[in-house]
């Protein structure tokens, strides 16, 4: 039941022609047991992005799906950060991320491999806008922490931008630097 409503959702959300791409990535029937019995509600994780490199998570709760995605859906928008990508498809570095006993591990890739991530890491790639990366996640596979390890590690990322401003130098120093010492690592193992 509950992944029917989610194809459901992403199918229209995709139908939008909006700036913003939302995907629900997880919705969980939960129990609240009172004095009368139990309170059955629905809590919802959502993702939203522009697929240009801003991207925000969010989670909603509420006695009904669709209320529980709106909620969700306002708060991801309210927390969206902005990623730097390598040439707007891939990430700059590897580079893991932790929350909780969710880890996962992320690797940059070369054009043409696709994104190769599990459920919702997949579904934060995707919104972001990133098209060649490898992912994997270790430890914990509770969408909420998983999410949560992610954009752990995305916000690490360091543009060669970034790294040249706090070290007072121009990224054409940053970039090349990074290259040749590829190209003398590629010399040894030669």
């Amino acid at each position: 039941m509950a992944q029917q409503s989610v194809d459901q959702h992403n199918n229209r959300a995709e139908k939008k022609a909006d700036e913003l791409v939302e995907k629900l990535v997880h919705v969980n029937r939960v129990a609240k047991t009172v004095k009368g019995g139990r309170t059955m509600s629905f809590a919802a994780v959502v993702v939203v992005g522009d697929q240009k490199g801003r991207v925000g998570y969010g989670s909603g709760k509420a006695a009904e799906v669709p209320e529980a995605i709106t909620k969700a859906t306002n708060e991801a928008k309210r927390n969206m950060v902005r990623i730097p990508l390598r040439e707007g498809r891939t990430l700059h570095h590897d580079i893991a991320g932790r929350f909780g006993a969710g880890r996962v591990y992320l690797r940059t890739a070369p054009a043409g491999t696709g994104v190769i991530a599990g459920g919702p890491m997949r579904a934060v790639f995707e919104v972001l806008g990133v098209q060649d990366v490898v992912a994997k996640s270790v430890g914990s596979n509770n969408p909420y922490n998983l999410i949560k390890a992610t954009f752990n590690a995305l916000e690490a990322i360091n543009s060669p931008r970034m790294v040249a401003a706090k070290r007072g130098k121009k990224v054409g120093e940053i970039v090349s630097r990074r290259e040749s010492s590829n190209s003398k690592s590629a010399v040894e193992e030669a």
